[in-house]
């Protein structure tokens, strides 16, 4: 009687099993099905852009160098008093005059090798490859145009600061890169020289955000920061191999970014306290879902995993989700900017879809807004490429 029953829980786990797999599969099917149209269009104007990194644009108050990444903080303004006082914060409130040419010029990268990436994923065709590794060189391994591998001078504030941990949120937009490349490195005509010496580079900026102090500094934020510095370094610890760093950012979420940061209805309390509460909740959601996505094996599922008192991200879609079916439903104060802009296609419920087998929130998904072109909604969606991550 035991051995039946032993035998009966065998096989419930593996049809368990097969069916969670034919959901993701039904998902990306779906997902391929809807987007394929605008991919392959934008794709076809990928082909036609040129590599544009660091170097293309400098800023003298930069305290680094051509091939240094530079930003300023978003929310830091003159001090009305004298042009020539420490900026002043405002928090929420963006300003317009900070200098974004290497944030505008990541992002673009972002977009192309992740559009290029996800028009391979559909049609293995080789011209999207090269095309990819030819901007993915300019910015990682020729020397004329390739970024420093480090963040030193990224959101400095005039007066006050050369650059801040703060800015390694910067980094992101090369997670859609390093995604696209992780699932391309085996095509036939792939550079495997040039793929061998991107790694290098992620490698360096690895060791780099996993030592220098204002990488320490992120790791430690309590909020959306700590979230992403998690995501982006197993992100691209993924990409190398470094399966080190990949169980470090496991037992990171388990200890301290869900307990720490979620209470126990499943909303964000540090990101609700914001001056844009409903920006910030998505984000944050989006991100701990996508660091998820990333990490999750059979024998390691972050997606099944709750904390004692039964926190878990599960919980965390099911309390967003209303809002961003309704936004009107909202309870919160509103965003003081780009309220109107979000939400658009969250990244976390079409992982969660894939993961739960839930077709309410792939509906919701499906009706967004998939190619948002706000500056302020890009650089803060994570994943705007889904195809290369299912």
């Amino acid at each position: 009687m035991r051995l039946l029953l032993w035998i009966f829980c065998i096989m419930y786990c593996l049809c368990a099993g097969a069916q969670n797999r034919l959901e993701k599969s039904v998902v990306y099917q779906r997902a391929e099905k809807m987007l394929r149209g605008e991919v392959m269009h934008a794709a076809a104007k990928a082909l036609k852009e040129e590599p544009v990194t660091v170097t293309a644009a400098t800023s003298p108050r930069s305290a680094g160098g051509k091939h240094d990444f530079f930003s300023e903080g978003d929310y830091w303004w003159p001090d009305p008093v004298s042009v020539d006082r420490p900026y002043i914060r405002k928090d929420g409130m963006t300003n317009p005059d900070n200098f974004v040419a290497h944030r505008l010029a990541m992002i673009r990268f972002s977009r192309i090798v992740g559009t290029l990436a996800s028009a391979w994923r559909i049609t293995h065709k080789k011209v999207y490859l090269e095309k990819a590794m030819e901007h993915c060189r300019a910015w990682f391994v020729d020397t004329a145009t390739m970024m420093n591998p480090n963040l030193l001078y990224a959101q400095a504030i005039k007066g006050r600061a050369t650059g801040r941990g703060i800015g390694i949120i910067d980094a992101i937009q090369l997670m859609e890169v390093a995604q696209g490349l992780y699932i391309m490195q085996h095509a036939p005509g792939m550079d495997q020289e040039a793929l061998r010496k991107i790694k290098d580079w992620f490698n360096a900026y690895l060791h780099w955000l996993t030592t220098h102090q204002y990488g320490i500094d992120e790791m430690n934020a309590a909020n959306n920061h700590g979230t992403c510095w998690v995501m982006q370094v197993a992100c691209f610890a993924k990409f190398t191999g470094d399966a080190k760093l990949m169980n470090f950012c496991r037992n990171r979420y388990k200890t301290v970014l869900l307990p720490d940061q979620m209470a126990q209805d499943g909303s964000f309390p540090k990101e609700l306290a914001r001056t844009k509460p409903y920006g910030y909740s998505l984000f944050n959601l989006d991100a701990m879902t996508t660091l998820c996505q990333i990490l999750s094996t059979p024998k390691m599922d972050l997606w099944s995993f709750q904390t004692p008192d039964g926190r878990s991200i599960k919980k965390g879609i099911e309390f967003m989700f209303p809002y961003i079916q309704d936004k009107s439903k909202w309870p919160f104060k509103q965003d003081v900017m780009y309220w109107n802009e979000w939400p658009v296609a969250q990244p976390s419920l079409i992982f969660g879809a894939a993961r739960y087998g839930n077709n309410q929130w792939l509906g919701v998904w499906k009706r967004l807004n998939h190619f948002p072109e706000v500056e302020e909604v890009i650089r803060n969606l994570p994943v705007r490429n889904p195809l290369i991550w299912l």
